[in-house]
């Protein structure tokens, strides 16, 4: 299944794009598949972030559908 992904902040800079498209059925998946083709810099980051797929948060075990868009978002400093 075909993800669109959109990577912001650390996460884009640490896997040196910000938008990609993967196969993942679940974001357990996404993440392992992430990590296999952007490297270990977003590996260090991506157990920080937060995925979110049509505004909703995603466990590990949950699905995403074919053509779904995920933003991967890290932590955010605000003040």
């Amino acid at each position: 299944m075909s993800v669109v992904v959109r990577l912001f902040a650390g996460a884009a800079e640490a896997a040196g794009v910000d938008e990609t498209v993967i196969e993942a059925a679940s974001a357990a998946e996404l993440r392992e598949a992430l990590v296999r083709a952007h490297g270990g810099d977003l590996a260090a980051v991506l157990p920080r972030c937060s995925l979110l797929s049509d505004g909703e948060y995603l466990e590990p075990g949950d699905a995403i559908s074919s053509g779904a868009t995920v933003d991967v978002l890290p932590p955010f400093a605000g003040g």
